[in-house]
């Protein structure tokens, strides 16, 4: 997803021992279809590695139209898509061409460069239906912001799943109550798709340092405050919480380690230096990001 300059985000401080901060997402249009974006915001710029999180829809897309995100660049870090129903089309300039369905993973490292574009499919688009997702940006560690780009694909089988207590969990990335993901990651990360019946409860121990949870869908009581679905609810350090289901839900638990210093970003790029974002700036001008095979569009650099 292409990252539009946003106004400053809404963010509601809760006095409570488990909670450190409540940031509530803002609306941004990309050409007729809604995100809801909760990183970064003003008050938290990260959750472990992770430094941007969109909701993308519910939307239901009529026969004939869809989504259409056109190529365009990333540099330092790593995109994570992951969606709970639709399907999505990848292309990027090393090569991959791959379709995201529910349940699956698209990890794309940008690491020195890469650009993509994110549509829907051809078939997807004919027959139409309901995108709903969560895409969200890893930020690299130092040593990985200049590695060589890449991409891979996850199915949903190969995914631990964790079941107890009326909650389906399934392990996106990193370990998790004894459990660990496949995907590989360069930084420790914590990445769950948790679906609650009424009733579940879910207890999230304090085994990584930084621990948000986004709500999805339906209605959770965290440390016996009550949230409906939009909000990213920061965590504090060293607390277990349990999360409740008040009614069917969905979330999303992310985090893991402090990021090995500050992160700039600017548009779709993140660097722990601001002058390789002026640099990255400066090539997509120029051409000299490669290209996404048989794209002839691309998304200008935005005048701010």
């Amino acid at each position: 997803m292409s990252f539009q300059p946003a106004a400053e985000p809404g963010t509601d401080e809760r006095p409570d021992p488990a909670l450190d901060l409540v940031i509530v997402p803002r609306v941004r249009d990309l050409g007729g279809f809604e995100v809801r974006r909760v990183l970064p915001s003003g008050r938290r710029k990260m959750v472990g590695p992770f430094i941007f999180l969109d909701q993308m829809g519910p939307a239901l897309f009529e026969a004939g139209l869809g989504l259409d995100v056109r190529p365009h660049p990333h540099i330092g870090l790593a995109t994570v898509t992951y969606l709970f129903s639709g399907e999505l089309l990848h292309r990027d300039s090393v090569g991959s061409v791959q379709a995201i369905r529910a349940g699956e993973v698209n990890w794309m490292t940008a690491g020195r460069g890469i650009a993509h574009s994110e549509r829907t499919s051809p078939a997807a688009r004919a027959a139409g239906g309901e995108l709903f997702g969560i895409q969200m940006w890893v930020a690299l560690p130092q040593a990985d912001e200049e590695m060589p780009p890449g991409f891979a694909h996850h199915a949903p089988a190969e995914l631990p799943v964790i079941e107890a207590e009326g909650a389906r969990v399934t392990l996106v990335a990193g370990a998790w109550h004894g459990a660990r993901s496949p995907v590989e990651t360069r930084w420790e990360t914590l990445l769950a798709d948790a679906v609650l019946a009424p009733g579940a409860r879910l207890p999230l121990p304090p085994s990584h340092e930084e621990r948000a949870v986004f709500v999805a869908s339906g209605m959770i009581d965290v440390a016996g405050q009550v949230f409906e679905a939009g909000p990213l609810v920061v965590l504090k350090p060293g607390v277990s919480v349990t999360l409740a289901a008040r009614t069917a839900a969905r979330v999303v638990v992310l985090g893991g380690a402090p990021m090995d210093g500050p992160r700039h970003i600017w548009w779709n790029f993140v660097s722990s230096s601001r002058e390789r974002i002026e640099q990255a700036k400066a090539d997509w001008v120029a051409g000299r990001f490669d290209l996404v095979p048989d794209e002839a569009e691309r998304i200008p650099l935005p005048e701010r």
